[in-house]
């Protein structure tokens, strides 16, 4: 019966996660060269992987549904929608009780300026990467993220004085 294998195949698809998918040669290819143009055509993928495009698309709904691939998008130029400045700001919590800090995770990741958001080790809770329009807007965002929260004991500020890499792509190893 051909649907119980196409529900096989999806049920198979919607148990994977990124820890059991394993990508192989194949997938790596395809991959690198979405990592470099999420707009490559599926027919060119194909070309570059040695697969049909069928295949290519066997392959990424594969990759979507085990969370390998967490989505497109496209890379805007910050300066040319006017975000002239970026700010790298070490966080440290008066209290780190789990609700209070995931509470400020919450609060830190709603916030549009805050790029990037680490809980880390040392001697701060967070590191925040800020992209901002101007310097007034960074402290008034300090008022509103930090002062106001009530569980900020100190912050660090860094500011950048240019983008030498910015970025999030994955190193594909090989196989």
């Amino acid at each position: 019966m051909p649907w119980l294998n196409i529900f096989q195949f999806f049920q198979a698809l919607t148990a994977l996660s990124p820890m059991t998918l394993k990508p192989d040669p194949y997938d790596r290819v395809l991959l690198a060269a979405l990592q470099d143009d999420g707009r490559v055509p599926q027919s060119e993928l194909g070309q570059r992987a040695h697969l049909s495009t069928a295949a290519v698309n066997r392959r990424l709904k594969l990759l979507q549904g085990a969370g390998v691939i967490e989505r497109f998008s496209a890379c805007l130029n910050p300066k040319a929608l006017g975000y002239d400045l970026t700010v790298i700001t070490e966080v440290k919590a008066e209290n780190e009780r789990a609700d209070l800090l995931d509470a400020m995770q919450r609060r830190f990741a709603a916030c549009p300026q805050v790029q990037q958001c680490y809980y880390v080790a040392g001697a701060w809770d967070f590191v925040l990467i800020f992209l901002l329009r101007s310097m007034d807007q960074y402290v008034e965002l300090t008022r509103e993220l930090f002062f106001e929260s009530g569980n900020v004991k100190s912050f660090n500020t860094l500011v950048a004085m240019n983008r030498v890499k910015t970025g999030q792509a994955v190193p594909i190893d090989p196989v």
